[in-house]
């Protein structure tokens, strides 16, 4: 065995002892119940990954990682009920879009009344409307968290084959509690990173429609999810040209229209109590999204504190827009780039969130970086020979920039 295989093996071996002490600090700190268990499932898979490392057994480390942090505490906290909140407020959304065409509850009175999503979000609770919970299939099926996560895969998947990418997708990003954790126990964030994935690789492989499309799904899943369209409509006209850049922006608005529209016709007062108001700290209770992120703090200093909170937010806004157009991204991993650069500043200075929530902006960096396309083969040199007689020299033309 070789001295870089060897390294290579001691990093790996580090790298899930580090994920098994992160893992250690949910049935240490938390509270919750499901991050509890994940904990202790985590730890113990990441544990073993660590000491199949030391055995020169990568494959069987990721493996165990795998059993360890998703397909176990999912597959517990699936059969038996448990989850956080937002798992059955969007399978509640889903019962209430198909009985009433809108998936909000009029005049909600506790926290888990409030449906803090866009209604696309509903869709993915359709499944547990029409199969119920009866049996462990049904239950597996019905599951919010299966679709969220066939969401997120699909994404991930079909942008890397839209561009031709080799290999996985990073199986050992998905055992990381990057993704596992929210698999678990949430799942409600992974369809907008997958969303995000797919609407950038169609971007940048030259498909504006497929983008706008996918552009007009995402956007009527959650709000935060907005700035995804300018950064992809930019890719495109960098690459494509704005004749496709248009098409790829009206498509997204139009879609995006047609997916929220009716429910903000029917229900406009609690569209807006329950998806802006609620998010943000303003409606009349209050959400439990509170990590100690800096726009949190800030919301705390003062009564003017949430006022300087989204005046700061609002102002990040304009920077990442304005870079936009002074120095607009021109390649995949620089479109993938500047979306998680503004997604982080709006998820720290957002008057409420999570530290959970940074796991998009985490997810489309490395995604972008393991999405390399299978280069095209250089065109042939084109050489023009002058005279009849004696040979000139030869001049070689560069095509590419014909």
């Amino acid at each position: 065995m070789t001295r870089t295989t060897i390294s290579r093996t001691s990093w790996w071996a580090a790298g899930w002892l580090l994920m098994a002490g992160w893992a250690l600090s949910f049935p240490l700190l938390s509270t919750l119940e499901p991050h509890r268990l994940w904990g202790w499932c985590a730890a113990t898979g990441y544990l073993a990954a660590a000491a199949a490392c030391a055995l020169h057994r990568p494959r069987t480390a990721l493996a165990l990682a795998m059993a360890g942090a998703v397909a176990v505490p999912l597959l517990w906290l699936v059969l038996t009920g448990q989850g956080q909140s937002e798992v059955a407020v969007i399978e509640r959304s889903g019962r209430l879009l198909l009985e009433t065409g809108s998936p909000y509850v009029n005049e909600p009175a506790g926290v888990r009344d409030y449906t803090p999503y866009l209604p696309g979000m509903a869709l993915l609770g359709v499944p547990r409307a029409l199969l119920g919970d009866q049996g462990w299939v049904l239950r597996l099926l019905g599951d919010a968290r299966i679709w969220c996560a066939a969401v997120l895969f699909g994404g991930l998947w079909g942008g890397r084959r839209l561009l031709g990418a080799r290999g996985v997708v990073f199986p050992a990003l998905v055992a990381s509690p990057v993704i596992a954790l929210p698999l678990a126990v949430s799942g409600v964030d992974l369809p907008l990173a997958g969303l995000c994935c797919l609407a950038l690789g169609a971007a940048a492989a030259g498909r504006p429609a497929l983008a706008g499309v996918v552009l007009a799904a995402l956007c009527s899943l959650k709000w935060t999810a907005w700035p995804a369209v300018p950064v992809a409509v930019v890719l495109v006209a960098c690459l494509w040209g704005r004749r496709a850049a248009v098409r790829c922006a009206v498509l997204s608005v139009a879609g995006t229209a047609v997916l929220v529209l009716p429910a903000a016709v029917l229900q406009p007062a609690e569209l807006v109590r329950q998806v802006v108001a609620f998010p943000t700290g303003r409606a009349p209770v209050p959400t439990p999204a509170s990590s100690p992120l800096p726009g949190r703090l800030l919301t705390e200093l003062a009564p003017w504190g949430w006022y300087l909170t989204v005046g700061l937010l609002i102002a990040g806004g304009l920077a990442v827009a304005l870079s936009l157009v002074l120095r607009p991204p021109r390649t995949l991993v620089a479109a993938a780039d500047r979306l998680a650069l503004g997604l982080t500043l709006a998820f720290l200075l957002a008057p409420a969130g999570r530290f959970g929530y940074l796991a998009l902006p985490v997810l489309l960096v490395l995604w972008a970086r393991t999405t390399t396309p299978v280069p095209a083969p250089a065109p042939m040199p084109s050489r023009i020979v002058a005279g009849a007689g004696r040979q000139k020299p030869v001049t070689v033309l560069d095509l590419k920039g014909t």
